[in-house]
């Protein structure tokens, strides 16, 4: 398998697929120019009529997404920052996510709409948020969140062959991540989760650019006498509880990263589905790490300072175990 950037194995999922399917259009704001590198060469390969520059108007663009849809041409709405999702929120809510059931099942809408989400990089409050939960809420509408190259490019395949609307969203901060790429047809199911490491003491549930973090803290936790699984949903919208649920049943506790603000998290969620079935595994509370209930700021320090991170997780399983239990032996 080549090693590949995350960005890089999205913008080979677009072009197979766009080779594929001669209906499936792509447009945005900036997606010739290829702000995040994603959409890089589209334009001059499919040409204007099937990649296309659009004015800055978010309630537009999803709103002709879920026309283009409906009527059988199958659609990726490029959004550039998840903020910019607010603004074309009403065909994302009232339309995309309802569509199915009021028509009778009759409406499909093979819309995937793609936004880059996350802080680190100082771009402000305005382009810096994780708004997966609004989406999860939603009832409608189908939500991936990669960390891998390999999950970036198989997850939107298959988003891009669905029928139902599904928004995919790019972490910024692992758009440069090189990783393993299978080769040919390389689809992930939705639904699935993975675990990127095997443990037996404390489960690690961690969501797009945060596995980086939780694999880090699981190396200096092993240094200290503690073996972590980290298992990365993939798809928060369908959501594996199985997998999250067998994994606790073996460690007995968990810890949740999520880069989205603490209050109705996604991370919420997960902790929730775990008390309701599987709250007799558990030998712990279930701590999480998330970022406070604020806006992020411009400033690099005090965004660094709200953000997940390695030590963030450690210090979370060291609340769990004791402060003792993990001494280095």
């Amino acid at each position: 398998m080549a090693k590949k950037r995350l960005t890089q194995a999205i913008n080979e999922a677009y072009i197979e697929e766009m080779d594929r399917n001669s209906r499936l259009v792509l447009y945005g704001e900036d997606v010739e120019l290829s702000i995040f590198g994603d959409t890089r060469g589209l334009h001059g390969r499919f040409g204007a009529s099937r990649v296309r520059n659009t004015p800055i108007s978010e309630a537009a663009l999803t709103g002709m997404a879920v026309g283009a849809a409906m009527a059988g041409n199958p659609v990726i709405c490029h959004m550039m920052f998840s903020n910019f999702l607010y603004t074309g929120f009403d065909a994302i809510a009232n339309q995309a996510a309802k569509l199915r059931l009021m028509t009778g099942g009759q409406a499909r809408i093979p819309a995937t709409f793609v936004a880059a989400i996350g802080g680190g990089t100082s771009t402000a409050a305005q382009h810096s948020d994780t708004p997966y939960p609004l989406l999860m809420n939603l009832g409608g509408v189908q939500v991936a969140v990669p960390s891998t190259p390999a999950d970036a490019k198989g997850l939107l395949k298959t988003a891009l062959r669905g029928e139902n609307p599904t928004v995919f969203l790019i972490p910024r901060l692992r758009g440069a991540t090189m990783g393993e790429v299978p080769e040919g047809d390389h689809l992930v199911p939705f639904g699935k989760a993975v675990v990127h490491r095997v443990g037996s003491d404390v489960t690690i549930v961690a969501i797009g650019a945060t596995v980086s973090h939780a694999l880090g803290a699981a190396e200096t936790l092993r240094a200290r006498g503690i073996e972590a699984e980290v298992v990365d949903p993939r798809t928060l919208v369908p959501l594996d509880e199985d997998a999250i649920l067998e994994s606790v049943a073996k460690t007995g506790r968990l810890v949740v990263v999520d880069e989205s603000r603490d209050r109705c998290s996604a991370a919420s969620h997960i902790a929730a589905v775990v008390a309701d079935r599987g709250f007799h595994f558990l030998k712990s509370p279930v701590r999480r790490v998330t970022v406070p209930d604020t806006s992020l700021p411009y400033a690099p320090g005090l965004e660094k300072a709200l953000l997940p991170d390695a030590a963030k997780v450690v210090a979370a399983v060291s609340a769990i175990f004791g402060d003792a239990q993990l001494e280095a032996p």
